[in-house]
């Protein structure tokens, strides 16, 4: 998801985003107008930082808000070249924002009149990806998920071997999510991709719609399954279709939200042979949400009046949610609109797990501060003696898979690593032990 909190279901640090307005043309260039804020801001001058936004994101970003924001990056070090693009009704200025321990992009959209209709602050996408050696045990080909101008651009991983193989979809967790699932310094489902093709099996991988095609939910309600469920199923249907993939082996591969949703893709697809299921919310998003936050507060071994200030609003915001009724984006968690909070409140991971008569394999990192140790226990509890599910810990991973040591923070995924070569082998091994013929899915 997007937040204007230290988000722990967050893939960036920052997102503060509203619709894009109409009007005269601005008589300050963009690039000059992005350059102010961010010097208004380093300055403390929230209030007249904030007097550069549009209503809207006054009503959604107000002063005291976009303090606590700002003073929770790390110290300022400079910044790098100001990078324009059009966006619908506007432009977006993106600047590189280096900080102690961390390189960071400010995003930031004027609309034409001169006011500020979005600011996103994320990390900085880590240098591209080498494309495989020559003599890589894969290959990779692209393709795409769904047809027309709705297709989501994506990368199969084929072992360099004779087929027909077991295939994974990979389903990516919360936010705007790239094929790779990068994630500050990492990409992990690039890691799971080539690992896995490595040890025999294929991988499709696709872009989120969030991050592709952000304009299919501009100005309008939407559910979690347009963001995520209906693109697994016909991301499932593409793989089915592949050359050298055995149509009877495929399996969804969820990591955090697309974990919790894996059961529910698979049942709706009703063409998977098992799920995998990488950091798995057991609660549901909203429970998570005030706790995630909470510990990223007080990593410093304080609590200030900003931050419980935030926790407070989140609180409100989530019983405003669940008791019903009209209720504005900028008034829900992380500004999204409440119909998709509703949808994604809706689900029970763990009943959806006991529903599906398919094999399920459940890991989980020791240091994962975003699906904790008490999700855990109730998967244990709810899965532990079902000899279809196949649960294992790995004490020292965070929530990307990636080994660590000592408490995990946001800065954890600012540095370069790889998802456990250890993790890989084992869903390797499990896939491969998985009968041809898949149990029947449940109707949904």
């Amino acid at each position: 998801m997007r937040g204007a909190w230290k988000s722990g279901a967050a893939v960036v640090l920052v997102v503060l985003i509203a619709a894009v307005a109409g009007g005269a043309r601005a008589a300050t260039p963009p690039v000059d107008v992005a350059t102010q804020l961010l010097d208004r801001l380093e300055a403390g001058q929230y209030d007249a930082a904030e007097s550069a936004f549009d209503s809207t994101m006054q009503q959604a970003v107000p002063a005291d808000r976009l303090a606590g924001v700002w003073k929770s990056l790390p110290p300022a070090r400079g910044r790098g070249t100001p990078q324009v693009q059009p966006v619908d009704g506007g432009t977006l200025v993106a600047i590189p924002l280096h900080r102690d321990g961390a390189e960071l992009i400010a995003q930031v959209v004027v609309g034409p009149d001169g006011r500020i209709t979005g600011f996103l602050v994320r990390p900085a996408p880590p240098p591209a990806a080498a494309a495989p050696a020559a003599d890589a045990p894969y290959v990779e080909r692209e393709t795409q998920v769904g047809t027309g101008e709705r297709a989501l651009p994506a990368t199969l991983t084929l072992p360099r071997r004779t087929g027909p193989f077991p295939a994974v979809v990979l389903v990516h967790g919360s936010g705007p999510q790239d094929r790779d699932e990068t994630i500050g310094a990492n990409r992990p489902f690039l890691d799971l991709a080539r690992g896995l093709a490595a040890r025999g099996i294929a991988v499709l991988r696709y872009e989120k719609r969030t991050h592709a095609r952000p304009g299919d939910f501009a100005g309008r309600d939407f559910t979690v399954d347009d963001e995520t469920t209906d693109d697994a199923v016909a991301a499932i249907a593409t793989l089915r279709t592949q050359p050298g993939i055995d149509a009877s082996r495929l399996f969804v591969f969820g990591h955090s939200q697309g974990a919790m949703l894996a059961p529910r893709i698979a049942a709706r697809s009703g063409h998977v042979a098992g799920v995998v299921m990488l950091a798995a919310p057991a609660r549901r998003l909203l429970d998570l949400l005030p706790e995630q936050n909470r510990y990223l507060f007080e990593l410093d071994g304080t609590l200030g009046d900003d931050e419980k200030a935030a926790l407070q609003r989140i609180d409100s915001m989530i019983a405003t949610v669940r008791r019903g009724g009209p209720l504005a984006a900028a008034d829900a968690p992380l500004g999204l609109p409440v119909a998709y909070w509703r949808s994604i409140d809706a689900v029970d991971p763990v009943a959806d797990a006991r529903g599906l008569a398919l094999p399920m394999l459940l890991l989980q990192g020791g240091r994962d501060f975003q699906v904790t140790a008490s999700d855990w226990s109730l998967w244990t509890s709810a899965l532990g003696a079902t000899p279809r599910a196949a649960l294992k810990f790995y004490p020292a991973l965070n929530h990307l898979a990636i080994a660590g040591s000592g408490p995990s923070t946001l800065q954890d995924y600012q540095v370069p690593g790889h998802v456990d070569a250890g993790l890989i082998g084992d869903v390797a091994s499990w896939i491969s032990a998985q009968p041809r013929t898949p149990a029947p899915a449940p109707a949904r």
